[in-house]
């Protein structure tokens, strides 16, 4: 596979809109996604995050702008893009009454493989998705995270460029959701995967790269450890033995506010952090304060996902 294929984007989306009836949904939406990776689609219900998943599915079509599906616009020929998609939406559409092998070998047929590829391509899924072992079983008698295994199978049994999964853990037991997680992991080592989810330690957990929406609005593109510090901390954490009172930590230089924690711990606030925690060790060690823990504090998600909504209002 050469280095130019690997560098072109396996989706594009330029200037993207969709309105329902008076109500735009997705307002000139504009990214671009390369081949490998997982990418984390990122928002609250509502944001828009499900109208661009199902546009780029082929489920929907677009009010204004384009989607690229490797090189394929969905416009012009919206099946031969859709060769290139596997899609598990948020319930895998199952038929409970088939076994796995022939729920994964109906859904070979559906998704253009050929006849004599079919049982080669469903024992393969088979195999990935740790499922041999339930290939006569009917799909009602499976546990949620097996029949979410079946949907990824079907997602991938073509052998897609791009996978799309929507709340792929939802619903499911802790277990489960690390086993799921790993198989997602797995399978993006030869594709690019799309996670569509409102919950932010799943991204954390499981993506390389954040596109995050809000109103329609694309209102974050980038890693997940630049979404991290996207808000740049500004407080260190100070757990003191013997502590001074707050108006002795408030005189240090370039410290700009101190909150008492109780139990002699303190959130201080800061101009530089590093300059900051080394007067205060400093200082601790002249006055005796016995330092017990000192770090600077970092941002959860879920900050950082409200102060980045409050920006897209």
């Amino acid at each position: 596979m050469n280095d130019k294929f690997m560098k072109e984007p396996i989706v594009k989306v330029e200037h993207l809109s969709h309105r329902y009836s008076v109500q735009w949904a997705v307002r000139d939406v504009s990214f671009e996604i390369p081949r490998r990776g997982i990418y984390g689609l990122l928002g609250s219900n509502g944001a828009g995050k499900s109208t661009v998943m199902n546009i780029m599915c082929g489920v929907l079509k677009q009010t204004e702008g384009d989607v690229i599906i490797a090189d394929i616009n969905t416009k012009q020929d919206t099946i031969a893009a859709k060769r290139h998609i596997g899609f598990l939406p948020q319930k895998p559409p199952l038929y409970g009454d088939l076994t796995v092998e022939e729920y994964l070998t109906h859904a070979a047929d559906l998704r253009w493989v050929a006849p004599r590829e079919v049982k080669k391509a469903v024992d393969e899924v088979l195999e990935r998705c740790a499922i041999s072992h339930f290939r006569k079983r009917l799909l009602k008698n499976l546990s949620g995270g097996y029949q979410q295994r079946v949907g990824i199978a079907q997602a991938i049994v073509h052998k897609p460029d791009l996978v799309v999964f929507d709340e792929p853990t939802n619903g499911l037991d802790p277990n489960q959701i690390v086993e799921i997680r790993h198989l997602i992991k797995s399978i993006a080592e030869e594709r690019t995967v799309i996670l569509s989810t409102h919950i932010l330690p799943e991204v954390q957990a499981t993506c390389d790269h954040i596109l995050m929406m809000d109103h329609g609005k694309l209102v974050f593109a980038g890693t997940v450890d630049e979404f991290d510090n996207y808000i740049v901390p500004n407080t260190i954490f100070v757990h003191l033995a013997n502590a001074p009172s707050t108006d002795v930590l408030a005189r240090i230089e370039g410290v700009c506010g101190i909150e008492e924690l109780g139990g002699q711990q303190f959130r201080v606030r800061f101009t530089d952090a590093q300059e900051v925690i080394e007067r205060i060790v400093d200082q601790s060690i002249e006055n005796h304060w016995r330092l017990l823990e000192i770090r600077q504090e970092k941002n959860s998600l879920d900050t950082i996902f409200a102060k980045l909504t409050e920006k897209g209002q």
